[in-house]
């Protein structure tokens, strides 16, 4: 029997028509170089650009402003000390303002803007893990450099008030950056409509490859490079483009933005009726940020008397895949920081999996994990009181 994934918040498999886009940028007549103005550069060149057309139409976005990048991690580090940088170009400050729930990118673009000499600022959440307002209001009255609210957060799948956030930072003038990798292709997304300066996203979170993301600049003036080299993407990101990864992604977005309606639906739906069974047969079992808006692909809960690490090894001897948090902080034994940040007691949050539904996820799967993820927690609570008694 084949084993159960439920780990699509860290990646996901290539889509077929994402591979079949790929294929002939990797060989034949348009493996060229998109600088250079033979055929052989003209065809990558065309397939560049209509990569980025696709992402800007799927985002409501316009082509100047997407810029191809090697991932979300890329994206966030460009927005947030770009921006710092950029700052301290024009004679203002270097203040980098995040919530104290942002991936790890974020959180450490931000300490890189302090090593610069500038300064950083986590903003606190309340115990469902959204950011207050009065709590932006507060930070913006120090006037930062960039103000940076990931959109949908990666471990929980709540959602933050982007747009209301958004208004706040242009009414005071600041920049204003989200990352919006869990969002695309989950939640509706139109750049045009958003107030906001800058977007991360990245492929491999909707079907696309690993290593190709890009971020959406509403002004190019607005940031620095973090790269030194040539001129491609208006020196903002210079190098020579990924143009096989480009092309997936383009086409990984045009999909994911016209299915995300019956998408978003669908997911929503199984994650509770998993949320459900897993309560239903889990004692003391604890659904995280239950009563907060949150995304349809994530379901993250405590399980009391158990760690993660143990429940984790469990569930994949039994088939079934998942995760304790960010992919990037895999194995540490400390609990998540965004789990700390919302209030929730270290002896609780060292028992969270992140249970995170994707396109292939069949509600005969979610079947099978209803019935082994009880056996599972019996066993890993037995052994721990195995422990906690020798």
């Amino acid at each position: 029997m084949n084993p159960v994934y439920l780990d699509y918040a860290a990646t996901t498999p290539v889509r077929p028509e994402v591979r079949e886009a790929m294929l002939p940028y990797l060989g034949g007549t348009t493996f060229g170089n998109p600088s250079s103005s033979h055929r052989f550069g003209r065809a990558a060149r065309a397939g560049l650009e209509q990569a980025r057309r696709q992402i800007a139409q799927a985002l409501g976005a316009e082509p100047t402003q997407v810029f191809f990048v090697s991932g979300g991690t890329e994206a966030d580090n460009l927005a947030v000390v770009g921006a710092a940088l950029a700052a301290r170009t024009r004679g203002a400050p270097m203040r980098a303002t995040v919530s104290a729930i942002e991936h790890k990118a974020v959180l450490a673009a931000a300490h890189t803007v302090h090593h610069l000499g500038g300064a950083e600022e986590l903003l606190p959440v309340g115990e469902a893990g959204i950011v207050g307002l009065d709590g932006v209001d507060a930070a913006l009255g120090r006037r930062p450099a960039v103000f940076s609210v990931m959109w949908v957060n990666n471990e929980t799948g709540v959602i933050q008030p982007v747009a209301e956030i958004g208004r706040r930072c242009r009414d005071a003038g600041v920049l204003f950056h989200t990352d919006a990798v869990q969002a695309l292709g989950n939640l509706p997304i139109r750049f045009s409509d958003l107030p906001c300066d800058l977007l991360t996203i990245s492929g491999h979170k909707i079907g696309g490859p690993k290593g190709v993301g890009a971020l959406l600049v509403r002004d190019r003036r607005v940031i620095e490079p973090l790269i030194q080299g040539g001129n491609q993407q208006t020196g903002l990101r210079p190098g020579t483009e990924n143009i096989a990864g480009a092309v997936g992604f383009g086409r990984a977005a045009e999909l994911a933005a016209a299915e995300q309606p019956e998408h978003a639906c669908r997911l929503a739906g199984m994650r509770d009726r998993l949320r459900d069974r897993l309560l239903a047969g889990v004692p003391n079992l604890v659904v995280t940020a239950e009563r907060a808006e949150r995304a349809p692909h994530v379901l993250n809960v405590c399980v009391p008397g158990a760690d993660s690490e143990a429940l984790l090894m469990h569930l994949d001897l039994g088939g079934v895949a998942a995760s304790s948090g960010s992919a990037c902080t895999t194995g540490a034994v400390e609990p998540s920081h965004v789990l700390v940040a919302m209030g929730i007691p270290r002896s609780l949050a060292i028992g969270a999996l992140r249970l995170s539904l994707g396109r292939e996820t069949t509600e005969e799967e979610l079947d099978r994990v209803a019935e082994i993820f009880p056996r599972v927690v019996t066993k890993v609570r037995s052994l721990a009181g195995v422990l906690a008694r020798a």
